[in-house]
């Protein structure tokens, strides 16, 4: 499959994620997705479309406590998702652009 990304290798258009797109971003950190990240993912969609902009770590944090479940933090993200870069590699995975705050 060949995706549109840009510089940061995140998709161009968001509009074209779906389960496949994001399967093939997250070969990258070596992850196999289940529906839990599924979830999670689409409650990141959520935010960006709700808020207009990709989330920082704690509000993305505080709003999958909401939407998902509230046992969601930091440490079961970096495990779950395979990362340390909690708020970069989960809107990269949710096919929306790189949050304004990350370098």
């Amino acid at each position: 499959m060949q995706l549109d990304l840009d510089q940061d290798g995140h998709l161009v258009d968001y509009t074209i994620w779906n389960h496949d797109v994001a399967q093939v971003l997250a070969q990258s950190l070596d992850l196999e997705l289940t529906e839990w990240h599924f979830e999670v993912l689409q409650a990141v969609r959520q935010f960006y479309q709700q808020f207009g902009h990709s989330p920082a770590t704690r509000p993305l944090i505080k709003f999958l406590m909401k939407t998902v479940s509230p046992e969601i933090n930091n440490a079961v993200l970096q495990q779950r998702f395979n990362t340390g870069l909690v708020a970069r590699h989960l809107s990269r995975l949710a096919g929306v652009p790189k949050p304004a705050n990350c370098l």
